[in-house]
């Protein structure tokens, strides 16, 4: 079970919220993570290549900022195997691509665009995660 850490949640959802407006006030772009990742697959002397290479190593270096700030790192356990995580990986590249977007462009800022499309995609995820829990932990019992 993940403790709950409303504190740690409150300021980890404001930062992502503030980066989000940032990068469309600065660039008027969508902080949509698997589009930066494939941005950054371009050439490196392509305009959007340095911001889409910031962005993402601010957000790698983010656990060394909360080590800094609180003398800890984050604990993380992965209990499934690297078959399983590598599986995972392929089915969310294959969602992404169906769905025009990833979980942070359409649920942090499609949603507060209000865009039917990101709400349509973000409770088809949430869906299909709900279930997914449900089947793997009370039914197959993972």
């Amino acid at each position: 079970m993940t403790e709950f850490t409303p504190v740690y949640s409150l300021l980890g959802g404001a930062l992502i919220g503030l980066a989000a407006v940032a990068l469309m006030a600065v660039h008027g772009r969508i902080a949509g993570i698997s589009g930066m990742v494939g941005g950054l697959l371009q050439s490196p002397t392509s305009a959007d290549w340095g911001w889409r290479a910031a962005f993402l190593a601010g957000m790698i270096a983010s656990p060394v900022v909360l080590l800094i700030a609180t003398g800890s790192m984050p604990s993380i356990s992965v209990p499934p195997t690297t078959a399983m995580l590598i599986g995972g990986g392929v089915l969310v590249g294959i969602g992404v691509t169906f769905g025009s977007g990833c979980t942070s462009g359409h649920g942090v800022c499609g949603i507060s665009r209000f865009s039917a499309r990101s709400i349509a995609a973000t409770m088809t995820f949430m869906v299909t995660g709900l279930l997914t829990v449900f089947l793997v932990r009370h039914v197959i019992g993972g």
